[in-house]
């Protein structure tokens, strides 16, 4: 199948499910050392100052790997491509799992970031097999399993660490990627491009892209927005949790972040309503709901003095939160696939890296402002990242108001 084609029979739920699996097996390499960051530290020799290079160089590569290994989907056979990519994630992560220096660990971080942008690669990959008018809902599952991913990597990374210790949180995830190359490369059917080009000229056509491409600017910043809110949430939160209001342990943390997944629920009903026609205004509620996210907990945490009612809050804002981001994310992805399957690959590099630049930023500022000025400001601060969003994209809605979005 070429990429100027599109499926005559809409893709099997069968294919939904591996996909959108895959994504969230992959993507969840970039968080396993979030809250492993101590342990890790203390085993490789890495000075508490440099310890933020475990997080920092696998955002890194991801990063790099979403500007110039994502694009080459619009000129490499993809299964390949993907199998490819994940074979070399495989031997990073058991690399890293068995390092006890900080160079050894610190350049396998580096190349599961690199590695892990084949996530990036499966959901382009969706969207070709999926039917123009069920696209939105197809990307919308697979993006359901990238999302989980994200959430369960990290308490899933607390609890094994725990129970066992961080070195079996990586080699487990190299056996895991090691397998999910084998049955993608049996279950995927290819895809051969159409382009022709050369690499050079594919990489070269990037700021072409983002600079003629009025919708990808757009969805990518109203996602940067969010996904900023959504990465300063979780970086506040934990410490927040930790602290003497909650008290919560390693473990209790874990548990909320799991139950805060059930956000993710909003992918599909968000692919439905753009596969509809109501993106615009699913948009805004979208951004909504990253506003309540911070707010409930503003507004309600001194209504009260049980802690109880107080973390209850806490988890409401948090499924909100990321009801917020799933579903934006579908609509941003529903809107820029629909621009045409040769550029689909690049298209999507480009709207993770601007997005991923505003989860770095969100991140960054989250722990600033909670270290300097305290649990408040952080909350505000979060808030007022989908605001300026919202803001913008009621630039867009008064022009565009006759118009989809």
């Amino acid at each position: 199948m070429t990429s100027h084609q599109e499926p005559h029979d809409h893709i099997a739920p069968s294919m939904v499910l591996l996909l959108a699996a895959a994504a969230g097996l992959i993507v969840a390499n970039l968080y396993y050392a979030q809250t492993l960051v101590g342990p890790i530290a203390a085993a490789t020799g890495l000075s508490a100052s440099a310890a933020g290079l475990i997080v920092t160089l696998t955002q890194v590569g991801y990063t790099l790997g979403l500007l110039f290994i994502v694009p080459l989907g619009d000129l490499l056979e993809n299964r390949r491509l993907v199998v490819t990519a994940l074979a070399a994630t495989a031997v990073a992560l058991a690399v890293a799992a068995f390092a006890t220096s900080a160079p050894v660990f610190l350049a396998a971080a580096l190349a599961i970031g690199l590695g892990s942008v084949a996530a990036q690669i499966l959901v382009p990959f969706a969207a070709h097999l999926s039917h123009e008018s069920k696209r939105g809902h197809t990307v919308g599952k697979v993006v359901s399993g990238l999302l989980l991913g994200i959430m369960l990597a990290r308490p899933v990374a607390s609890l094994v660490a725990d129970h066992a210790s961080w070195h079996v949180v990586f080699a487990g995830a190299a056996v895991l990627i090691a397998l999910l190359a084998v049955v993608l490369r049996v279950k995927l059917p290819q895809r051969v491009p159409q382009s022709r080009t050369s690499y050079a000229k594919l990489i070269g056509s990037l700021w072409t892209l983002f600079r003629t491409t009025p919708v990808l600017r757009r969805r990518a910043a109203y996602h940067a927005g969010l996904f900023g809110a959504f990465s300063l949430f979780w970086t506040v939160v934990p410490l927040a949790l930790a602290g003497p209001s909650f008290g919560l342990s390693q473990t209790g943390i874990a548990i909320f972040a799991l139950v805060g997944m059930a956000g993710a629920v909003a992918s599909p009903v968000a692919g439905k309503l753009a596969d509809a026609g109501h993106s615009l205004p699913a948009t805004a509620a979208a951004l909504g709901l990253g506003i309540a996210g911070f707010a409930l907990p503003l507004l309600f945490s001194h209504a009260t003095g049980s802690h109880h009612v107080a973390l209850a809050i806490l988890v409401v804002a948090s499924i909100v939160l990321d009801m917020g981001v799933a579903a934006n994310l579908v609509l941003g992805q529903r809107a820029i696939f629909t621009l045409g399957a040769d550029v689909r690959s690049r298209l999507n590099g480009l709207y993770f890296a601007v997005f991923f630049a505003g989860g770095a930023v969100g991140s960054a500022l989250g722990g600033w402002v909670y270290a300097g000025y305290g649990w408040h400001a952080a909350l505000l601060a979060g808030m007022a990242m989908p605001a300026a969003a919202l803001l913008y994209w009621a630039g867009e809605a008064l022009q565009r108001a006759p118009q989809r979005a």
